[in-house]
């Protein structure tokens, strides 16, 4: 058993072990490939500190990781069931290494009972904090129309930065003014591997603008694709477009192999379109001194 420090070159081992992890069960199915790859190209995370992401390997194999969400002060702490030894030292790492000025907070599933003990036995305390994963089986296709002058488009983040940070900036309500996007937002391209454009899903409107976006991360490693993100623009919103292009991408993902998917969610949209609480997390939280 090894630890090292994370760099760039272990950042496959990382989703294979995050795969791993989530293989015969989906209690940490709030950290998974998908969301790991999402979250080190978003404009909120902070490539500086990411040295400080630790990793236990056993022959070269990432067996268990303590990874901060976005920026210190939230972390991701979990390992393979075999070596479920070690999480108390993975509790301590992280504690000591990605806290900011109020200590630090990490999820874990209700339904895991030895990582809930360990953690309160490291001094971490429940709070009122919480987050759910709701999921929908794939086990037919999905329907929904586009009104009219709408159609589906994919959307390739790496091949159109500026459409792609354009349309997230609108959708994620920053605002509808372009001088203002282009003075505040770099156009960058995104390192995304494993994306795979044709789960990139736009709808575009008759003047070849996009209003809408999904996105879904689904490797045939896996059984379940994961949603991330979703957005429409506010002139489009309550007109079904969301609705419409969240089933576009779900059948798509479903042609290529998924069996579920996975969306990191408690809101009532998400069930209207069928998706279903799956997994609860509480936040426990070691303060800082």
């Amino acid at each position: 058993m090894k630890f090292k420090n994370y760099s760039s070159e272990d950042y496959e081992a990382v989703c294979d072990f995050l795969i791993d992890m989530n293989r015969e069960n989906q209690y940490h199915i709030n950290w998974n490939w998908g969301r790991f790859e999402w979250m080190m190209e978003h404009p909120e995370f902070d490539k500086s500190l990411m040295n400080a992401i630790g990793l236990w390997t056993d022959g070269g194999k990432v067996v268990g990781a303590a990874i901060y969400d976005m920026y210190f002060g939230e972390a991701f702490v979990g390992v393979l069931p075999e070596y479920s030894s070690i999480y108390p030292e993975l509790l301590d790492y992280a504690y000591r290494e990605l806290k900011d000025e109020n200590g630090l907070g990490i999820a874990i599933c209700d339904d895991c009972a030895d990582e809930i003990n360990a953690a309160k036995a490291s001094g971490f305390v429940i709070s009122e904090q919480t987050e759910t994963v709701m999921r929908l089986d794939l086990d037919k296709a999905l329907s929904a129309d586009l009104s009219d002058g709408l159609h589906y488009a994919q959307l390739d983040p790496v091949k159109e930065p500026y459409e792609f940070q354009w349309l997230l900036w609108q959708g994620f309500d920053h605002g509808t003014k372009k001088a203002e996007f282009e003075k505040r937002e770099q156009i960058i391209p995104q390192d995304r591997p494993h994306l795979n454009p044709y789960l990139s899903v736009a709808v575009e409107n008759t003047d070849s603008e996009k209003v809408a976006y999904c996105c879904l991360w689904y490797s045939d490693k896996t059984d379940y694709a994961y949603v991330e993100p979703v957005c429409t623009i506010p002139v489009d919103r309550g007109k079904g477009v969301a609705k419409a292009v969240i089933y576009e991408a779900l059948n798509r993902a479903r042609s290529l192999g998924a069996k579920k998917a996975y969306v990191l969610s408690d809101m009532p949209f998400y069930e209207k379109l069928g998706f279903r609480k799956d997994r609860h997390f509480s936040f426990y939280w070691k303060r800082g001194n």
